[in-house]
Parts: C-alpha cells; sequence; structure tokens
C-alpha cells in the first residue's frame, strides 16, 4: 500500500511538472518578438519576464571576434551521418529538423545535433567584418546542455552540399515537413580546416538562454549569389546585433598529462583555477608543518 502511494505520488509530480513546463513553453511561444521596431532586438528583455536574460544578461551572443582572438585547433570530434531534408520555416528563419544519430564530442562530452538554420547577415563578426550568412548547428548533451557550431558563409562559387536545403526553403510559415527523396549531410556543410573560436554565450533569439557553448569556424564556406539569395528573399536581416564581451576570456583546450596513452583535456579558463587550489593547498601544508615544528 505504501509503495502504491509513492508511485502514485510519484505519477502526480511528475504531471504536474510536465503541465508547467507546457504552460512555460505556450506562454513563450506566445510572445511576439521579431527583428525590428519595438519587438527588434532592443526590445526583447521587456516583451516578457522570461526574456530577461536578453536584457541584462552578460554573456550574451552573438560577439565580434578580435583578429587577436586564440584559435582552437581541430580538436572535436564530428560524427555526422546523411539525414532526410526536414524543413520549417518558424517566421524567424528557416530550421533543418536533423535526424537522429550525428553528433560531436567536445572535451570528452557527446552533444547530439538536433537542428541547424540561418542568419542573414551573419550574426558573429570578425574583426567588424559581417558575412553575407551564417549557419548554426544546434546540439544538446545528455543533462540538456547546448553546444552550437557557428560557420559563415560567403559569397563564391555554387555550393552542392547546401543544394538539397536551399533549392527547398518553405517561403511562408509552415508546419516541419521532410522534402521527398532530399538528403543533406551535414559533415558537407562545414568548412575542411575546422579550426575555431570557442567562447560561453548564449542563444542569439528569445528568451537569450545562456550556458551555451559555441564554436565559431574560422574559415567561412563558400555558397552562390543565387544561393545566398534563395534565403534572403524570404528572411533578411534576422540576425541579432553583436553584444558586449563583459568580462569573458575566450576559451583554449589545455592537454594534461596522465598515466597510460590518454590524455586529459581541460578548458583553458579551468586550468588558471586548478593551479589555485594547489597553490593554496601547499600554502597551507607549509603552514601546518611550521606550527608543529
Amino acid at each position: 500500500m505504501r509503495s502504491f502511494a509513492k508511485l502514485s505520488y510519484v505519477l502526480v509530480f511528475g504531471i504536474a511538472i510536465t503541465l508547467i513546463t507546457f504552460g512555460a513553453v505556450l506562454a513563450q511561444e506566445g510572445v511576439h518578438w521579431s527583428y525590428e521596431g519595438d519587438t527588434g532586438p532592443d526590445h526583447w528583455g521587456a516583451l516578457s519576464p522570461d526574456f530577461a536574460a536578453c536584457a541584462n544578461g552578460v554573456e550574451q551572443s552573438p560577439i565580434d571576434i578580435p583578429a587577436s582572438a586564440p584559435l582552437n585547433p581541430a580538436d572535436v570530434t564530428f560524427t555526422y551521418r546523411p539525414s532526410a531534408v526536414n524543413l520549417v520555416n518558424n517566421g524567424h528563419t528557416i530550421q533543418a529538423n536533423y535526424d537522429p544519430g550525428s553528433s560531436i564530442t567536445l572535451n570528452g562530452v557527446t552533444y547530439d545535433l538536433i537542428q541547424f538554420h540561418f542568419h542573414a547577415a551573419s550574426e558573429h563578426a570578425i574583426a567588424g567584418q559581417h558575412d553575407p550568412m551564417e549557419i548554426h548547428f544546434v546540439h544538446r548533451n545528455a543533462q540538456g546542455g547546448l553546444a552550437v557550431v557557428g560557420v559563415l558563409l560567403k559569397s563564391g562559387g555554387a555550393n552542392a552540399a547546401y543544394a538539397p536545403v536551399l533549392q527547398n526553403l518553405p517561403p511562408q510559415a509552415s508546419q516541419p515537413a521532410s522534402v521527398a527523396g532530399a538528403i543533406v549531410d551535414a559533415n558537407q556543410l562545414l568548412p575542411v580546416q575546422r579550426s575555431y573560436w570557442r567562447y560561453n554565450g548564449s542563444l542569439t533569439t528569445p528568451p537569450c538562454t545562456e550556458g551555451v557553448k559555441w564554436l565559431v569556424m574560422n574559415t567561412p564556406v563558400e555558397v552562390s549569389d543565387a544561393q545566398i539569395a534563395a534565403f534572403t528573399t524570404i528572411f533578411k536581416n534576422n540576425e541579432r546585433p553583436v553584444q558586449p564581451f563583459n568580462a569573458r576570456t575566450f576559451l583554449m583546450p589545455t592537454t594534461l598529462p596522465r598515466t597510460g596513452d590518454g590524455v586529459v583535456m581541460l578548458d583553458g579558463a579551468l586550468v588558471g583555477a586548478g593551479v589555485l587550489v594547489i597553490v593554496a593547498g601547499l600554502a597551507l601544508a607549509y603552514v601546518s608543518r611550521r606550527k608543529a615544528a
């Protein structure tokens, strides 16, 4: 009887949490926001309490990446498989929902690729310069943490890898739908050279949630003017302005040796904290020895 009561409590609690979450999602979707006017980026933070980070956050994205920013080597493992082309025009961009089974591995943690979408012009700037477009590959780990890979798209030759998506963009707001017979390979959408800048940031759209791991590829990918126009005739200027960098630093991986053949990968930002802990420990040991003497 006690077990049954406990099970009932768990079920009721779970249903309550589901309803609360669903209600929050509905409330958020009911808030109209845009890229211009009274509902544009300058006003996002005032449109809903859920959007407060858009105005008050201190680690917001996108940013202007200076020429002096440290560059990470191509150390991210991309395990991407082809997917059906599943497109949705959500009124703010065109998003391709990716089939399960593709992921990246960042510092030993797996993040599943769930979707990619486009912005025009590019949201991130490099030394003050924007490219015509940017594509964001959105990944999520088992704990719900997000990692986004940004790739700048510049004007050049036609790109066959992008054709299955850019030739089938839905011009009006729509429900998700698959393009019959079309396949896209996210691995082919990335640059061949995969060194990148890394920093901690946020979603670039409301609710501007922080805690997002950003990896911006430093090598742009070419697409043709016609391919750019295929998107910009539907969405133009759907980019958030660059945000203050504040007290953040660009992150670099640091490799530390360990027993055996493997290595331990730590973010550069964490290494300094580890050194301080070690120094503090040594100082305490020295004081204890002096007292004992």
